[in-house]
């Protein structure tokens, strides 16, 4: 291995490999080392150094200087070979590495090389990365040679390979798209502040303009929805809500749920709650098939959704108020109290903070402690009811 070899083999991997030179020149330092240490003994002390400019290599062990070439005659230039192919596989492995944790979290693009069972292999370049069954979207196939785009999540060694996780389920994903899709979100024009999914059935994003003029639903969805079509096709088909956001979460909530109409949004904010009202005609439009237009709503605007009519609001009070003030130690101040902060069942009231409940009725720890056992209890038996009545609906 002449000076002007070295030389080639280092250039060569740069180019070909995009291994760093240094990366290269370190690479063959540490397996001349690990060749000479085979002879010598594995604590010997021996050093290799490559001159960057030249090629040239300097041995030493202990205090003798060392031929490189002897070295390899010692050990055999096969074995040398073999491990100076091993530490350059390290390298490039490494660079790969360090070149894909730049990429978590982003949108890349891949062709479909191979589905195996549940995992699908998609070549990234020099890559072969892993989409799981998992990660992809539910009913979608995908076909050798398909080009596709998906998120990278994962990046790590697997052996002298580099192991890259892809998904198109996440969140992220129609982040990214959106990003890449529209131009005044990718200018910082339009900003997207919440993201909600379903993979392969729905999504919910907020967005807000930070230009008056800019209208943020109007242009993520594009002249005759073109972009948001483009979006939609490259998620097979996902539909999307694009909702436009406010700070207010009153307003927020009111955007997230549409098309439905809403009378009324209280917020319940010691639970995290807001009850919304909704007219008798909306109540299935609001929740949604399987309750998911609300399950997405709740996830976007981080509040736990509640849909009811204004009769059924009414009906929960009274109910609430009522079992509430049966509790030894809640009068009927505490109990009102309470459904006004929307505490509207046993269940709400046995998982309420000590300290909120001390403050409201004036209570000692002992107090209400008391109060919330007996809440525990009044939930479990209330749940055992509702149990036996499906039990009796279900043999009828």
């Amino acid at each position: 291995m002449n000076p002007s070899e070295i030389l080639r083999i280092v250039d060569s991997l740069h180019r070909d490999k995009n291994i760093d030179k240094e990366v290269v020149f370190r690479a063959i330092e540490s397996a001349l080392v690990s060749a000479a240490r085979k002879h010598f003994g594995e604590e010997a002390d021996i050093e290799f150094l490559i001159d960057r400019t030249s090629g040239q290599i300097a041995g030493r062990h202990e205090q003798t200087e060392l031929d490189h070439e002897e070295v390899i005659g010692r050990i055999g230039a096969q074995t040398a070979k073999q491990v100076i192919i091993q530490k350059i596989r390290e390298a490039e492995r490494d660079s790969q590495i360090s070149e894909f944790n730049e990429l978590v979290d982003e949108m890349i693009s891949g062709t479909i090389h191979r589905n195996e069972g549940r995992v699908t292999t998609v070549t990234l370049g020099s890559v072969e990365a892993i989409l799981p069954r998992s990660e992809q979207i539910p009913g979608e196939e995908h076909k050798p040679n398909e080009r596709i785009r998906a998120l990278v999540t994962e990046v790590k060694p697997l052996g002298s390979r580099v192991k890259v996780v892809l998904s198109r389920t996440r969140p992220r994903l129609v982040q990214r798209l959106f990003e890449q899709e529209i131009p005044e979100i990718a200018e910082g024009v339009i900003t997207i502040k919440a993201i909600s999914r379903e993979p392969g059935h729905r999504s919910k994003v907020a967005v807000n303009s930070v230009d008056t003029k800019v209208d943020c639903v109007g242009a993520c969805v594009g002249v005759r929805g073109n972009r948001i079509k483009s979006i939609i096709d490259e998620l097979a088909g996902e539909r999307i809500d694009i909702v436009r956001y406010s700070d207010d979460p009153q307003v927020l909530i009111r955007n997230s749920l549409m098309p439905a109409e809403v009378e009324e949004v209280i917020l319940c904010r010691m639970l995290g709650r807001a009850i919304v009202l909704v007219r008798e005609d909306q109540l299935s439009l609001a929740i949604g098939k399987r309750g998911q237009n609300v399950r997405l709503a709740s996830k976007l605007c981080g509040w736990d959704i509640e849909i009811m009519t204004q009769d059924e609001l009414e009906k929960q009070i009274e109910r609430a108020v009522a079992g509430f003030s049966r509790i030894e130690g809640v009068s009927e101040d505490l109990a009102n109290q309470l459904v006004g902060e929307g505490y509207l069942s046993y269940d709400d009231l046995s998982v309420i903070e000590p300290d909120d409940l001390m403050a409201m009725g004036n209570l000692t720890m002992e107090q209400v402690e008391k109060i919330v056992e007996q809440a525990e209890r009044l939930a479990e038996q209330a749940e055992a009811a509702k149990q036996q009545n499906r039990d009796l609906s279900a043999e009828t």
